[in-house]
């Protein structure tokens, strides 16, 4: 097959969604219309030691929740599928953010019960500032929720966005009957049992014919008819070119578990989502059908095998081919790196490939090279941007709880840290290390990692600090800067990187520095060089 056609039929994505709106429970059923999997393992129910497909971190199948954005690679009617499916925990909002620069498109999951909620709110505002082209899928239908008109309603003023409902609910809940697929003219019947893998689709191109009162009773027969007349009456047509710069999104409704309307789901997607897209770099706009290729690191993990210390760096290849054994060049080090095995991944289990296409995401093993990210190439110096680390909302010391292991201790410390689990900072004053994270959940995942992974016990304590700001001066020579220096010293500390971050201990503190010190710049995220 030749490249061009490769690439057009790749199509990579995120999952993204509050938690338990059923996003793991999507993302196994799409496995399972591709075949990649032959049963589906019950996400929520322990008693069931299978566990779901992506979830393959000890502790996630000990919390019932994600917490590591897993990437799953399947074929479907000829087209390569790529899902990043992310953890939905406000407490991983950081991982969610940076999986969202390897996208192309994104399917944003809403429970039909709970509508939407905060940290979706979240997630599509930052979908929104990159024009991700989004699909809705409201979910679990076969429960009591929200009227339809209601959801679409508080998708459109919660999350800013245009829908355009491509299938549409007979019923809901107890009187669930179906759904009327309206993008391919057909009803699909619903019968409850999950056990069936795809349910039976009758066509049905006019909604007037008496087939459908038989079928679906006539009382709901007409009510799906006034439905979708409203539909048609108050939503725009779909529109492709709209879809892909990210002004409309179209709406799917279904259960996941039931394996209902997520075949619908599929095969529009296939269709109308796009494939692998040029990005911007600090240098210019790489396109995928480039002959060169260069492709960047957006995520690290250690110990996917906890039988072998490996990390893998993850990443996505923007432009042109990546052949095993082949050396690229590693930007930031100046270094030409090779790589014998690189992986392709259905959850935790990874194939070795030859050559990887652009919209695929390929794991190198990594003996501490990568930072989240490095860019690599065949020889062009070029950065992808968008990839920052962003100011943490909690604060500890981290103290070793076991002296003979202080060894392991670090290497573990260090190793998570280069994951993106959380910022490691340094005191200027004592050499205390703090550890700072977006969400408290985080500390449990260091503490049960360093201790399962890495044989390594550590206790915290806490540390009253409201904002950490990266710190840069107009001139570090000028006299400001040094009184800065001199005065906040208990407050400075330095990142792993070595960039000097302010530790203010409260937000009347932090305006009080930045009206004092006008020649400095305070930064939330770390991305300002």
């Amino acid at each position: 097959m030749s490249f061009k056609k490769e690439i057009e039929r790749r199509r990579t994505f995120g999952i993204i969604s509050h938690p338990d709106a059923g996003k793991t429970t999507l993302t196994e059923k799409l496995l399972l219309f591709g075949g990649a999997i032959q049963e589906a393992g019950a996400v929520k129910s322990n008693k069931i030691k299978k566990g779901a497909t992506s979830d393959f971190m000890e502790i996630e199948r000990q919390r019932g929740i994600s917490v590591a954005t897993s990437v799953l690679a399947f074929e479907y009617n000829g087209t390569k599928i790529n899902i990043l499916d992310t953890p939905g925990h406000k407490d991983f909002a950081e991982d969610t953010f940076r999986t969202l620069t390897a996208v192309d498109s994104v399917i944003v999951v809403i429970d039909v019960a709970k509508g939407v909620e905060e940290q979706t709110e979240k997630l599509v505002e930052v979908c929104r500032m990159r024009n991700i082209p989004m699909i809705v899928f409201i979910n679990k239908l076969d429960r009591e929720g929200k009227d339809a008109f209601d959801l679409l309603d508080e998708i459109e003023q919660k999350l800013g966005l245009t829908v355009v409902p491509m299938s549409f609910p007979i019923g809901m809940g107890y009187d669930f009957k179906g759904i009327y697929n309206i993008w391919e003219k057909n009803v699909n019947l619903f019968n409850g049992d999950s056990r069936k893998h795809i349910e039976e689709t009758i066509e049905i191109s006019d909604l007037n014919a008496k087939e459908l009162d038989a079928l679906v009773g006539e009382t709901s027969a007409n009510t799906l008819r006034e439905e979708l007349e409203l539909v048609t009456g108050i939503y725009p047509n779909f529109d492709k070119e709209a879809y892909l710069k990210g002004a409309v999104q179209p709406v799917f409704f279904g259960s996941a578990l039931n394996n209902f309307g997520v075949r619908e789901l599929l095969d529009c997607f296939v269709e109308i989502a796009p494939r692998p897209r040029p990005k911007q770099s600090e240098e210019r706009l790489v396109n995928p059908d480039e002959d060169k290729f260069t492709g960047f690191v957006f995520k690290i993990h250690a110990n996917m095998d906890p039988n072998h210390r490996d990390r893998l760096a993850f990443i996505k290849i923007v432009s042109g081919q990546f052949k095993r054994n082949t050396p690229y060049l590693h930007v930031r080090n100046g270094k030409k790196l090779k790589f014998s095995s690189p992986n392709a991944f259905f959850a935790e289990k990874k194939e070795i490939v030859d050559v990887s296409y652009p919209g695929d995401i390929v794991g190198l093993h990594d003996t501490g090279n990568f930072k989240i990210g490095d860019t690599l190439t065949e020889g062009e110096e070029i950065h992808y941007k968008g990839i920052p680390s962003f100011s943490p909302e909690h604060f500890r010391y981290i103290n070793n709880a076991d002296p003979l292991k202080s060894k392991q201790l670090y290497k573990g410390i260090d190793q998570l840290m280069d994951e993106g689990v959380a910022q490691l900072f340094t005191l200027e004053l004592n050499g205390r290390k703090v550890i700072g994270t977006v969400g408290a959940l985080q500390y449990e995942v260091i503490q049960y990692r360093l201790e399962h992974e890495y044989g390594a016990k550590c206790s915290y304590e806490n540390l009253a600090v409201h904002k950490a700001c990266w710190v840069e001066p107009e001139d570090p020579k000028n006299d400001e800067y040094k009184e800065f220096l001199r005065v906040k010293q208990r407050y400075l500390a330095k990142d792993k990187q070595g960039q000097l971050v302010f530790l203010a201990d409260s937000a009347f503190s932090l305006q009080m520095t930045q009206q004092k010190y006008p020649t400095i710049k305070f930064h939330f995220t770390s991305e300002f060089h």
